[in-house]
């Protein structure tokens, strides 16, 4: 196939950033028709970005003639009915995150897709960030060892809609806004085949006169023992915050996506204009970013889609994965409200995966607890003898 023709559903921000991904990265793909809710929005949509059909009707865009892949950037509350359209009309459907408001409204998305067979991509954009999938290949070539911890960050001001703040239309605040891409960046780490066992989750709405969260935090445990760790916030002051840490039994990543990545700018406010999403500030230093829809992932995100869609076969994040998400998230919201430890409760495709394990290393009849070198050159054990359960060091010259 030479190319796709596209159904763009939306026109704000995110539609913007997945139209300018589109119409760049493979040269092939363009959109060909836009939905938007507001007539004045989607005219002005389709002459930025030169998309020659236009529609405040959905049904009539997702089932346009002219395009075979339908692109769902609405929100929340949107989803399903968009989805089912584009199932109904058999064409592709990329759907933006989250997936849905809850998991039983996932379960429905995904039951949907599969029965009809179509084509079905999940635009976790963040799992498609450049240093994401640097980091990924490490961990899949064993430079870690095995995974035994995730923490992933999300944190800004706030987001840029007005439908965002009501619950009602998103099933939630930070969290479904937020910790969608980092439950999906902690399961990427610690493989999608571990299984998400359960969920103790913290929420508090600190700024915002809103009936929702604007703060969260939250632990994962997954069946392999792994831990996986977010926060989340739309009151940090200062710009996105994105950020990720991944530690393992032989080693350890950190990564910076956004905030502080080597460019930083110092004006005195001079001239005024878009410095990086989320920013605050045109004076003072500022912290750009180089290209904007390749470091948040937009541009490997919709060649893996594409690419996927070309070959037949399924994309790294999949409507299952959005399902998955949704579990999660709303284990944490039942964790947040008991105040306790709650089991994520889904469909499980995945399996079984082994319990982390530990290398036990002797010495002289003892067990290994740690190793180091001394700035001598000798090396210092921490020793544990198995019968008596005493704990002692030794030095030694022996390499």
């Amino acid at each position: 196939m030479d190319g796709h023709a596209i159904t763009m559903l939306g026109t704000g921000l995110i539609g913007d950033f997945y139209t300018n991904t589109l119409h760049g990265q493979r040269s092939r793909d363009r959109v060909a028709v836009v939905y938007s809710r507001s007539e004045e929005r989607g005219r002005h949509f389709a002459q930025r970005w030169d998309i020659p059909a236009v529609t405040t009707d959905l049904a009539d865009a997702v089932a346009h003639p002219d395009t075979d892949t339908v692109v769902v950037g609405l929100p929340n509350h949107l989803h399903e009915e968009a989805i089912t359209l584009a199932a109904e009309a058999g064409k592709a459907v990329l759907c933006t995150k989250p997936l849905a408001r809850d998991v039983h409204e996932a379960k429905r998305i995904l039951d949907t897709v599969e029965r009809a067979g179509v084509f079905a991509g999940y635009l976790e954009d963040l799992c498609y960030t450049p240093k994401t999938l640097k980091a990924l290949e490490s961990v899949r070539q064993g430079v870690l060892g095995d995974i035994t911890w995730v923490r992933s960050r999300e944190t800004h001001p706030g987001p840029h809609s007005a439908w965002f703040w009501d619950g009602r239309l998103t099933g939630g605040g930070a969290i479904i806004d937020l910790g969608c891409h980092c439950i999906e960046i902690i399961r990427n780490f610690v493989g999608k085949g571990n299984r998400p066992v359960e969920v103790f989750c913290w929420t508090d709405t600190f700024v915002h006169p809103i009936d929702d969260e604007d703060n969260a935090i939250a632990l994962i445990r997954f069946d392999s023992g792994a831990v996986g760790q977010f926060e989340v916030s739309w009151t940090f002051r200062g710009g996105m915050d994105l950020r990720d840490e991944v530690a393992g039994t032989e080693g350890t990543i950190w990564l910076n996506h956004f905030l502080r990545t080597g460019y930083e700018v110092f004006t005195s406010g001079g001239t005024a204009g878009y410095v990086a999403e989320k920013s605050e500030a045109a004076s003072g230093w500022l912290f750009p970013v180089g290209d904007e829809v390749a470091e948040l992932g937009y541009v490997d995100m919709f060649t893996d889609m594409f690419d996927a869609m070309d070959a037949g076969k399924q994309p790294q994040e999949t409507f299952y994965d959005g399902y998955v998400v949704n579990a999660i998230m709303d284990a944490c919201y039942r964790a947040a409200k008991a105040g306790s430890w709650q089991p994520v409760e889904m469909e499980w495709r995945g399996g079984t995966t082994p319990r982390i394990s530990h290398h036990v290393t002797t010495f002289d009849g003892h067990t290994v607890i740690k190793e180091e070198v001394l700035p001598d050159g000798r090396r210092k054990l921490i020793l544990r003898d198995d019968n008596s359960g005493d704990i002692t060091e030794r030095v030694t010259d022996v390499g």
